[in-house]
């Protein structure tokens, strides 16, 4: 009788050993490597209507982008995020051209950087970039936006197209704030194309 007890609770063990090794397997499978985060992005022109993204979805999105760098620690950069079909629809007609392969994106964010930070010290500018500065930072948090949807299973499209004028009053954008952007972020419908790349000789030198 004892032995059978052991060989029961060793058989259990063993059960339980196995399933959470398939366990770890497959939470290994939905781990997505950089290196294919970088190679699968693509700008996206034209998305899966019948997929949505939450408002959580968006919220751990963009706590990525509180992890990019910016001067002096100054994180100029502001999002306004069009969600309800109201604001999505509002915001589909000051992109231009592009409001045809946006239609289907779930969502879109108004991309902005607030002026007279990155770039200055004690309210001076501190080189010839000044304000430049301000939109480098916003461009590294688009990256680190752009990116972590990627790692999300979503895609995007970075659109510099767009009324900004009508877009600050549909937010309420503070006109201390410079509007950059408007990205879409969705599913995509097909497989995009990759377009050809430069020859790294082309845009590296060493020295």
């Amino acid at each position: 009788m004892k032995m059978k007890k052991v060989m029961i609770l060793g058989a259990l063990a063993a059960l339980l050993a196995l399933t959470g090794c398939n366990e770890k397997n497959e939470a290994a499978k939905d781990v997505v490597s950089f290196d294919e985060v970088l190679t699968t992005r693509r700008s996206v022109r034209s998305y899966d209507a019948s997929k949505k993204i939450s408002e959580a979805e968006v919220r751990e999105l963009l706590s990525a982008t509180q992890e990019a760098p910016s001067w002096a620690n100054q994180q100029p950069t502001k999002y306004y995020v069009a969600i309800s079909d109201e604001k999505v629809a509002a915001v589909q007609d000051m992109v231009g051209g592009n409001k045809e392969r946006i239609k289907d994106a779930p969502v879109l964010i108004v991309s902005t950087f607030e002026r007279g930070k990155s770039g200055f010290f004690q309210g001076n500018q501190t080189n010839e970039v000044g304000d430049g500065w301000g939109a480098y930072d916003n461009g590294l948090s688009n990256c680190y936006l752009i990116l972590k949807a990627r790692a999300m299973g979503f895609d995007t499209l970075i659109m510099g197209m767009r009324d900004a004028d009508n877009l600050r009053t549909l937010f309420n954008i503070p006109e201390s704030e410079t509007i950059m952007a408007v990205i879409s972020l969705g599913y995509r419908a097909g497989e995009p194309n990759r377009p050809e790349r430069r020859p790294l000789d082309d845009i590296v030198k060493f020295y």
